[in-house]
């Protein structure tokens, strides 16, 4: 599986990550969607691979498309 996301793009997902699960573990109620939104963010931020993204065309890795010049 070929990398899609930047370093600072993997940063911001595991922040947001954990203040989303931090919302919904203390929120209760509908909170639980940015909970579940939390662990998907988690998810690809750890293998460095979004499927959206791919389904976009978006890539934020820029380092594989210069080294593969």
């Amino acid at each position: 599986m070929e990398k899609n996301m930047a370093g600072w793009d993997r940063t911001i997902r595991v922040v947001l990550a954990v203040i989303f699960l931090a919302l919904a573990f203390s929120q209760g109620g509908a909170w639980w969607i940015l909970g579940i939104l939390g662990i998907i963010f988690l998810i690809t931020s750890l293998i460095g691979f979004c499927p959206l993204y791919k389904i976009v065309g978006l890539k934020t890795n820029k380092e594989e498309e210069t080294t593969s010049s």
